[in-house]
């Protein structure tokens, strides 16, 4: 199918608990879906762990993302989309291609912007963000944008025809319509003119749905009888499907009565079967029956319309499943429909269904048959004594906790942290911020002796009874000699720990000598001291071809020197943001191939430090200039100063008494709320990805007149989110060509996710490793391989 833009697709389910009736037809959400083109089927299954989709087409089923769950799903004429349980996740699969596997696209994923339907039509998807209730629409014939709703306009709900759309009115409960077949939606729309609607489901051409009062109205064009709707009283009808040429609708009786197309879907086989919802096709009706079995009919399903074909699909489930109380009841049963997991609220309009008196569990903890006063009081008694001893024993901890860090706090000295900005000059191979922080319960100070205590256990036999062998320590001397006596020709960079030169060693090794401001009575002396300690404690550890070595050290009296191998083509930050690099030819990295592998190597050694050291790492300042460039342009992540062993959970979290960082990379929530997770590595990788995507710094001034600083990550975010991310590549680069279109777009995306302000929400590495490993395999090859489950990150720690 025509690639679907990637951005804020918020729909709109909310009148499946509120309004009085359930509409399904071309552009409503359902679980049960149908992209016509191919006469694909598909469903949500019910008493699985996970509602996991299910389709039928040619005579074939086949699973859809087995491990997660959907909530609603819907189709057009070649694909269908669906949103997961949550509402964080919006997918859409191509069913037009042959074979028996289908072609995912993911259209959106934000935790933290949640989505409540998916309203997909003949060619367009359109849906209602949740916050602000505006109507937005993606894609169209001949990849055309389909056209949005007035952005001032607040909708209660949007459904989707052939080359319209329309929606109800939050204010007023009046019909609004728009789209790329213009003439009918200015039609439709004039037709309903003053009519109070609470429901509205879109056809081929036609538009029904119920009044205010629960009467049944159809707007539109009529050449196949689709408007003549049969005589109805308030509520009579529950549920709807729209086809090109004709509706169909459930009675309250759960009977089907079609009209329109010539009478030819008016069928025996509806006779004597209870539905429970219905969707349609172009040319064809399925519904779901009251055993959970998917029937088909009509002109477009079989040449025998009259004839019924039941689908050999598991049992579908009649609606999503849910923790919220039903304002109607449940489905009987329902508990059995989500696994135990929640329950299937009936439609307002139905009798409502209450439980069978068996599965209602008896009251706990209470004395039989008591009178409801003495029930109630009892019910208050015991709240109130739970509370009660919740608040004394969090008090009493509180108290000895505040006294036990008052004496730790009065024992020791505070490090503080610098948040200051790393400048680093051309081809700088290791500025970085060396400074420390204090930790509670641990200090800062003990941290790092326990850490290269840890590493001279395992490797004690080393030239230095301070530090591991692994690392060679030098003389001051012999680095001098190396450095041209520290001359400034050698600098290549400066930090907060002291400035970079470029070496020759004695063997002939090139090499980047870091050396540290000197003097005791340097303001930072102590936090440049742990920093060195901290750099060749996890160096001299971890070994990884995406990580910066560390060749050795020089400690005498106050000279604090660290020796790397050299990496020949300097700091990411250079090549994105130097001067010279304007033209296109001007710097191998203006190709988003090699801006991809470059994002997916620093990536490699972030999912390094998190998951296979051992404590795990946390870096705590990833950066573009702490992403070094070898002479094989192989990135590598540097500047370990700051870094900490993490956690030994991997959900584990520390308490700083003051964050540390570099302003624009640094978490939000780490910074805000001084908890610090490998989440927050996450973070300042994503400002590294959007960086690389749009060409501006982390931290940057705004052109025109009277333009403040603004980040990188408000400046692009908004943009990715409204499928504009063409509005903000780096033009040196130039537009993506082919498939890097698609491997650009995974790219933003996933930048997108990693600056989520809540870690919690944001990928892991290894999520955020896949979706790069996709993002670059696109680049190289002219394969359309599946996305797979690991590239969407559906689950956070």
């Amino acid at each position: 199918m025509t690639k679907i833009h990637s951005s804020v697709i918020v729909p709109v389910f909310i009148f499946v608990f509120v309004f009085p009736s359930v509409t399904d037809g071309l552009g409503s959400a359902s679980t049960v879906a149908i992209s016509y083109s191919s006469r694909t089927v598909c469903g949500i299954l019910a008493g699985n762990s996970s509602q996991r989709i299910e389709c039928y087409r040619g005579g074939q089923t086949t699973s859809i993302f087995p491990n997660v769950s959907f909530d609603v799903i819907s189709g057009g004429r070649n694909y269908f989309c669906g949103l997961n349980s949550g509402g964080s996740v919006l997918l859409c699969w191509d069913a037009s291609l042959s074979g028996a596997s289908f072609e995912p696209r993911r259209v959106y994923h934000n935790s933290s912007v949640r989505l409540r339907d998916v309203a997909v039509g003949d060619d367009q998807v359109c849906a209602v963000v949740d916050e602000t209730q505006t109507a937005i629409c993606w894609r169209g014939v001949g990849n055309k944008k389909f056209p949005s709703a007035s952005m001032d306009q607040r909708f209660l709900s949007v459904s989707s025809g052939g080359g319209f759309s329309c929606g109800i009115l939050s204010s007023s409960r009046r019909v609004r319509c728009w789209g790329a077949n213009s003439e009918i939606a200015l039609e439709i729309q004039t037709q309903f003119e003053n009519i109070t609607m609470d429901s509205l489901v879109a056809g081929g051409s036609h538009v029904c749905g119920l009044n205010i009062t629960g009467f049944l109205i159809c707007k539109g064009r009529n050449d196949s009888g689709q408007l003549q709707v049969p005589e109805n009283s308030p509520l009579e009808f529950s549920q709807f499907a729209l086809g090109f040429n004709h509706s169909c609708a459930i009675r309250r009786n759960s009977s089907v009565v079609c009209w329109g197309g010539g009478g030819e879907y008016s069928s025996n086989v509806t006779n004597g079967v209870s539905f429970l919802l219905i969707v349609a096709g172009s040319d064809f009706t399925c519904g779901l029956q009251s055993r959970l079995r998917v029937i088909c009919w009509g002109s477009g399903w079989s040449t025998n319309a009259s004839s019924g074909i039941y689908l050999p699909l598991p049992q579908i489930i009649p609606g999503p499943c849910t923790q919220n109380n039903c304002s109607c009841g449940p489905y009987p049963d329902a508990s059995a429909f989500c696994a135990g997991s929640g329950k299937v609220c009936t439609p307002c309009s139905l009798p409502p269904s209450p439980p069978p008196p068996a599965a209602l569990p008896p009251p706990p903890l209470l004395p039989p048959s008591p009178s409801p006063s003495s029930k109630a009081r009892d019910r208050r008694l015991l709240i109130f004594m739970i509370v009660g001893a919740v608040g004394c024993f969090s008090g009493l901890c509180t108290i000895v906790y505040c006294l036990w860090t008052g004496i730790r706090c009065c024992r020791r000295k505070k490090i503080h942290n610098s948040v200051q900005p790393t400048i680093t000059g051309s081809n700088a191979n290791a500025g970085g911020n060396g400074s420390g922080d204090l930790f509670s319960p641990l200090s800062r100070s003990s941290t790092m002796r326990r850490q290269s205590s840890r590493a001279m256990k395992r490797q004690r036999s080393g030239t230095s009874s301070k530090h591991p062998d692994r690392a060679e320590e030098f003389s001051l001397a012999e680095l001098a000699v190396a450095t041209d006596n520290f001359s400034l020709e050698k600098k290549i960079g400066a930090g907060s720990f002291g400035v970079v030169y470029k070496g020759k060693l004695a063997d002939g090794r090139e090499v980047a000598i870091k050396r540290s401001e000197t003097g005791t009575k340097t303001k930072k002396f102590q936090e440049k001291e742990t920093a060195f300690e901290s750099e060749i404690a996890f160096l001299s550890r971890l070994h990884h071809k995406h990580l910066v070595r560390l060749v050795g050290f020089c400690e005498e009296k106050e000279e604090r020197l660290l020796v790397y191998e050299f990496m020949k083509n300097g700091a990411l930050y250079d090549h994105l943001h130097s001067q010279n690099n304007v033209e296109k030819s001007s710097s191998l990295i203006n190709s988003w191939k090699m801006r991809i592998k470059i994002s997916l190597d620093a990536a490699r050694g972030i999912e390094y430090l998190h998951n296979y050291a051992v404590p795990p790492i946390i870096h705590r300042d990833i950066k573009s200039s702490n992403i070094l460039l070898d002479a094989n342009w192989t990135a590598r992540v540097s500047d370990f100063g700051l870094s900490l062993m993490g956690p030994e959970s991997p959900t584990g979290q520390y308490m700083s008494m003051k964050a540390a960082g570099t302003v624009g990379y640094m978490d939000p929530e780490y910074y805000g709320l001084n908890v610090l997770t490998v989440k927050s590595d996450v973070y300042g990788l994503g400002v590294v990805l959007l960086e690389i995507l749009t060409g501006k710094r982390a931290i940057f001034k705004v052109e025109g007149e009277g333009g403040g600083p603004t980040s990188v990550v408000e400046y692009a975010v908004p943009k990715i989110m409204a499928g504009e991310l063409e509005s903000i590549l780096d033009i040196r680069v130039g537009p993506p060509e082919g498939q890097e279109g698609e491997a650009v777009e995974l790219v933003a995306y996933t930048a997108m996710h990693c600056v989520n302000l809540e870690g919690k929400e944001r990928p892991t590495m290894t999520d955020i490793v896949a979706n790069l490993e996709r993002a670059l395999s696109l680049c190289t090859d002219d394969s359309h391989g599946s996305i797979s489950s690991a590239t969407i990150s559906l689950a956070s720690d």
